[in-house]
């Protein structure tokens, strides 16, 4: 039989011997109890060293958990217990070994006696227990002589571990103004010391630093508010330390700390209130709308959503002038311009202007109003503002056919300063680059510059410009959209070439032809044709034309019997007239090929039969045909080329051009011996000028197409007599590439006062004999050099002519 023993620290045996007999008595006391005759000599065998024979076999191991406690810190190998077997003689004849978890390295046994000892220190956290096998050998064959079995060392705990917090050191929030007890959060600290031994593992909380804002359940580490009315806004961040202390808070007990930081998260308990109850602002009578005119701010001493503000105009006399926007980064009000502001219609504005919090809390109502309201005055400061135009768009009908010079509308525009300066009239020429309108000057007038043609333009659209005299920089402008009327100035005419046939044995009545016609007017009842033979063929006695009532026409043959040889084609005219006011008409002329035709009408051919001529020529007569046309070619290059040079003008060059500009000018448009020069006295009468005939020209001299008109500004209003009598003239000199540039009406009609260069005739100039200064001539430019000399202008005396 083996037995186990084990030693206390104080080496006693009696827990030993206790465990000694274990099984043995296990086996007596259910003999007993089961009321069976106990065999003779089992007790004494039990309670004996001596081996007795027994009727049933059973286990011959004593096992019981061995015990040994952690953190052995002396000298000496500590003594855990002791096996033996019944077998063991003690002659040193048994052999024991161990094995299993730590046999060897933290165990060690004496094989001799079966002393079990701990060599290295054992720490109950680390491993609480190790299962091990013991065996009980013959030491001289080897031979086991007892089963091997399974035995447990545990290890006792003893107050080795403090509490630690594994989840500190903590953050917290919670709510400013929260009341009393309010739960902040729980902490939680682990004791590794075996909890079912002892007070090792019983913590309790305590507070150490954090009063006496907060307190802390001992029990359960709940941490809660112990001071009402804490306010965020005087004090945010609290440090709080959380002592943990094991063996239930006594004396000698181990302890550990953690650190809680809480946060008071912020509620809406503070107003907004303005720092200042009047802003003053100013801003120009030209700011777009939408622009920024000054910012107003309501502090408020909360943070995040609950000092959010919203912003608005509650009064004053600039709430359908300005708006107020709140900006959601720094919670201010940005008032802007809502529509144009006039500084001569107002000068100043006052807002009463509110800031508020959209987001209340009920509880805290008490604590408002959480409103405030502010004044702000705004100034409305002048500007030079550009000229306005009324109406701000122009449309205008005009018929095609208007004379030039008509004046078709009055365009108007004003300074909307106080100052109110005279404006000027222009066409932005990028708007008409076709230079069809003009506009005057002075007083706005938009007429037509060059004919309209509808079927050419039928919408324009040009940008009339305004400008200050005083503050050329000031320019406004506006839309004109012109639409040309239709009138009937397009004769109907064939869209194409038409050419028939007749056939030999036509019959009379037999259609050879439909035609038709195109009008590139567009009346607004539509377009109705009308067709006829031309007077000159109205008795036509081939062929016969029927108005089809639809704007087409049947051609129709009028006999028969036409012959080839007879005549091969005929021409016939039809007269096309349309419904317009006034009637229009053309002619077209119809093409008929006489042809030899099958019975059946299809065309077999529409050549006359040649007559034979004879085809062998001399090489002599051909060289003589190829001559004469050779000789008739240069005729005709010759002839060209004469009428070329006849054609071009007489060009002068540079010296004598500006002499010859000079002496012109002396005798204002001419003078008596220029008979191609136009009548002077066009200029006190206009209307000559619309009389009839063709416009006179002149073949001496190339023109001079740019006017100094865009040069020299206009003082005074013209007539629009005059204007349309000039817009005519200068049309004139535009079409005729050989018109006279120096007398032309768009130079001299800027003459006088209020021109640059003032006056180069003779019939403003001074009764006096005193010599006139010239020296002005020497700013004109390179263009008046050469006139410049010529009057004295530069060093040295004048030339005499």
């Amino acid at each position: 039989m083996w037995t186990s023993g084990r030693m206390s620290n104080a080496k006693s045996w009696l827990g030993l011997g206790m465990s000694l007999y274990f099984w043995g008595l296990m086996d007596l006391t259910t003999t007993v109890l089961s009321g069976t005759p106990t065999p003779p000599g089992k007790l004494e065998a039990l309670l004996s060293d001596k081996p007795q024979s027994h009727s049933r076999t059973k286990r011959s191991w004593v096992w019981n958990q061995f015990f040994v406690l952690e953190e052995y810190t002396g000298t000496d190998p500590l003594y855990v217990g002791k096996l033996h077997s019944d077998m063991d003689r003690g002659d040193g004849s048994i052999k024991y070994i161990l094995s299993g978890e730590g046999a060897g390295i933290v165990f060690t046994i004496d094989d001799t006696t079966g002393d079990i000892h701990a060599i290295q220190r054992l720490d109950r956290e680390e491993r609480a227990q190790y299962t091990l096998r013991a065996q009980a050998l013959d030491r001289r064959t080897g031979r086991p002589m007892e089963p091997e079995s399974e035995f447990i060392i545990k290890i006792q705990d003893i107050n080795d571990n403090e509490p630690k917090f594994l989840d500190g050191p903590y953050v917290a929030t919670v709510p400013e103004m929260s009341p009393v007890g309010t739960s902040v959060i729980q902490v939680t600290a682990t004791d590794a010391d075996d909890p079912t031994y002892g007070n090792s593992a019983r913590v309790v909380y305590s507070i150490l630093q954090g009063q006496p804002y907060f307190s802390v359940d001992s029990k359960t580490g709940v941490i809660r508010t112990a001071l009402m009315n804490m306010d965020r806004e005087a004090k945010e961040y609290y440090e709080v330390i959380i002592q943990a202390k094991d063996m239930g808070g006594q004396l000698g007990g181990l302890a550990g700390t953690t650190t809680v930081n809480i946060t008071l998260s912020d509620v809406n308990d503070n107003p907004p209130r303005f720092p200042q109850k009047h802003y003053q602002m100013s801003v120009l009578e030209s700011a777009p709308v939408s622009s920024t005119v000054g910012r107003v701010f309501a502090k408020d001493l909360d943070e995040g959503i609950n000092a959010e503000m919203k912003y608005t105009i509650v009064d004053g006399d600039g709430a359908d002038a300005f708006d107020i926007n709140t900006d959601p980064n720094f919670q201010v009000g940005i008032i802007t311009v809502k529509k144009p502001l006039s500084f001569e219609s107002k000068k100043s504005y006052t807002l009463k202007v509110e800031g508020a919090n959209p987001h209340l809390e009920m509880r805290f109502l008490n604590l408002g109003p959480f409103q405030d309201t502010t004044t702000v005055h705004i100034s409305v400061e002048d500007v030079d503002e550009p000229p306005i135009f009324e109406p701000g768009f122009y449309f205008v009908e005009v018929p095609e056919d208007v004379a030039i010079g008509t004046t078709i509308q009055i365009i108007s525009a004003k300074d909307p300063d106080v100052t109110n300066n005279s404006i000027r009239y222009s066409i932005d020429r990028s708007s008409d680059p076709g230079r069809f309108f003009y506009v005057d000057i002075t007083t706005g007038a938009l007429m037509t510059a060059r004919p309209l043609d509808r079927e050419e333009f039928s919408w324009h659209n040009i940008t009339v410009l305004a400008m200050e005299m005083n503050n050329p920089s000031q320019v406004g402008s506006v839309s004109v959209t012109i639409k040309v009327l239709d009138v009937n100035d397009n004769a109907p005419e064939f869209p194409r070439f038409y050419e028939a046939f007749v056939c030999e044995n036509a019959k009379a009545g037999q259609l050879i032809q439909t035609v038709s016609a195109v009008d590139l007017d567009d009346p607004h009842s539509g377009q109705h044709f009308y067709y006829s033979l031309a007077p000159e063929a109205a008795n036509n006695p081939n062929f016969t034309i029927r108005d089809n009532q639809d704007n087409t026409a049947r051609i129709l043959t009028r006999r028969s019997g036409f012959r080839q040889q007879e005549q091969s084609v005929f021409y016939l005219p039809i007269l096309i007239a349309d419904s317009g006011q006034p009637v229009l008409s053309s002619t077209g002329t119809l093409t008929i090929q006489v042809c030899g035709c099958d019975d059946d009408g299809h065309v077999l051919s529409c050549s006359p039969e040649a007559y034979m001529l004879p085809v062998s020529l001399s090489r002599g007569a051909l060289i003589a045909i190829l001559a004469c046309i050779f000789v008739l070619l240069v005729l005709v290059l010759l002839i060209l080329s004469m009428r070329r040079h006849r054609k071009q003008p007489y060009i002068i060059d540079d010296e004598e051009n500006i002499h010859e500009n000079i002496v012109r000018y002396d005798d204002e448009g001419g003078g008596e011996e220029d008979t191609e020069a136009f009548d002077i006295a066009a200029m006190w009468n206009p209307r000559e000028a619309q009389g009839g005939g063709a416009p006179k020209t002149r073949q001496d001299m190339l023109p001079e197409i740019e006017s100094l008109s865009r040069y020299v500004p206009q003082t005074c209003a013209v007539s629009s007599t005059v204007h349309s009598y000039v817009l005519a003239k200068l049309y004139e000199a535009d079409m005729d590439l050989w018109a006279p540039p120096f007398d032309s009406l768009q130079t001299y009609m800027f003459e006088g006062d209020g021109s640059v260069a003032g006056s180069l005739s003779s019939l403003q100039s001074a009764t006096s004999d005193s010599e006139q200064s010239f020296d002005f001539l020497t700013d004109w430019g390179p263009r008046f050099r050469k006139l410049a000399e010529l009057y004295g202008a530069s060093e040295g005396p004048a030339p005499l002519w």
